[in-house]
C-alpha cells in the first residue's frame, strides 16, 4: 500500500520491494526445495534471487520506461543504461543466509540520479521491517523516524562486519582488523547482510559497520538510509565517494571518525607507508616463530588455569 508521505519514486520502491519480499516468503516455507546454484567459492544464488529481481525490475520499469537498472544478478541488462535515473538492486542480500533458514536478509532497492543515491528502501521480509529514506527527508522504519545511536566511545559500541569468503581474499588482514575492532569496542557481529548492517547502524541497533568487496547494491541503499538518519558513511579513508570502491565504513559521527583512525591504513587509499607497516604485520604474524610464540602463550595459561590454588596464608591476610 503507497503511503501519501512518500515522495512517489519511493512509493513505487516500496511496492516493488514488498512484491519480491512475498516471493521470498513464499519459497521460505520451503527453503530445501529451492534450486541453488553457485557463481563462484562460497557465493550462492537461487531461483529465489531471480524472480525477486524480475518482480523489482517489472515493476519499475512499468513504471519509468526511460529509466536505467544496475541490479546484481542481470547487471545492466534492462532498461537505458545511459539515464540519469539507474535503479541500484540487490533482490536478496544474504542469500547464504536464506539458504540455510537463516532469517537475516533483506532487499535493497535505490535511485541514483546523476550519480547520488536519492531514495532508498531496505526491506526484511522475516520481520516485515521497512527502512526507508528520501534525500534531505529523513531516514524511518515502518514510518517512524529513526537516527544514529548516541554513543560516543568506541568501548561502549557495537559494531558489525563481513568476514572474507572469496577466493583471494586477504583472510589475514581481516584478521587483523577484526583484532583492531574486537580489543576497543564492546563487541562485534557479523550478522550476514551488508544492506540490513547499515539499515542497522541508521536505526541505532549497532553504532559502526565495516566491511571489504562490497558491490554498489549490496550498500546503495543503506548509505542513504545512514545519512539521513544523522550518520556517516565512507572508505576506510573517511572519503565519502565509496560505492564503487569496494570497501565501506559507516557509523554515528564520533564512532566513524574512531574507526577511520583504526582502520584507514588498511585501505587501498592508504599511504606508502601504512600499507608497508601493515604487510610487516602480516609477515610477522605468518612466521612459524609468531604461531609457535601463540601456541606457547595459549599453553602457558592453560597450565596457569588448571594449576591448583593454595589458600591465602594467615600472614598474607590483609591488616
Amino acid at each position: 500500500m503507497s503511503s501519501p508521505h512518500l515522495h512517489p519514486m519511493l512509493n513505487m520502491a516500496v511496492k516493488a520491494a514488498r512484491a519480491a519480499g512475498t516471493i521470498i516468503n513464499r519459497a521460505a516455507l520451503d527453503v530445501e526445495a529451492v534450486r541453488v546454484s553457485q557463481k563462484q567459492v562460497n557465493d550462492f544464488v537461487t531461483e529465489v534471487d531471480h524472480a525477486s529481481e524480475r518482480a523489482i525490475i517489472e515493476t519499475l520499469l512499468d513504471a519509468y520506461p526511460s529509466h536505467g537498472f544496475l541490479a546484481e544478478e542481470s547487471g545492466q541488462l534492462h532498461g537505458d543504461k545511459n539515464s540519469d535515473h539507474i535503479w541500484i538492486i540487490d533482490p536478496l542480500d544474504g542469500t547464504t543466509n536464506f539458504i540455510h533458514g537463516f532469517p537475516v536478509y533483506c532487499v535493497s532497492i535505490a535511485l541514483s540520479v546523476r550519480g547520488r543515491i536519492e531514495q532508498a528502501v531496505v526491506y526484511d521480509p522475516t520481520r516485515n521491517d521497512l527502512f526507508t529514506a528520501s534525500r534531505g527527508r529523513g531516514a524511518f522504519l515502518n514510518d517512524r523516524r529513526i537516527r544514529v545511536s548516541k554513543r560516543t566511545r568506541l568501548q561502549e559500541c557495537l559494531i558489525s562486519t563481513g568476514f572474507p569468503f572469496r577466493k583471494g581474499d586477504n583472510f589475514q588482514r581481516y584478521l587483523q582488523m577484526m583484532g583492531e575492532v574486537m580489543q576497543r569496542t564492546a563487541g562485534l557481529r557479523r550478522p550476514g547482510s551488508a544492506a540490513l548492517d547499515l539499515a542497522y547502524v541508521a536505526a541505532g541497533y549497532t553504532d559502526g559497520f565495516f566491511e571489504t568487496g562490497l558491490q554498489p547494491w549490496d550498500v546503495a541503499a543503506g548509505s542513504l538510509l545512514v545519512t539521513e538518519a544523522g550518520g556517516l558513511i565512507g572508505n576506510f579513508t573517511g572519503e565519502a565517494d565509496f560505492l564503487h570502491q569496494q570497501e565501506c565504513l559507516a557509523g554515528t559521527p564520533r564512532v566513524y571518525g574512531q574507526l577511520v583512525t583504526l582502520l584507514g591504513k588498511y585501505s587501498k587509499f592508504a599511504s606508502a607507508g601504512e600499507k608497508a607497516a601493515v604487510r610487516e604485520a602480516e609477515r610477522a604474524a605468518a612466521t612459524p616463530a609468531a604461531s609457535g610464540e601463540l601456541a606457547q602463550n595459549a599453553e602457558q595459561g592453560a597450565e596457569a588455569a588448571a594449576a591448583p590454588t593454595e589458600p591465602p596464608r594467615a600472614d598474607d591476610a590483609p591488616f
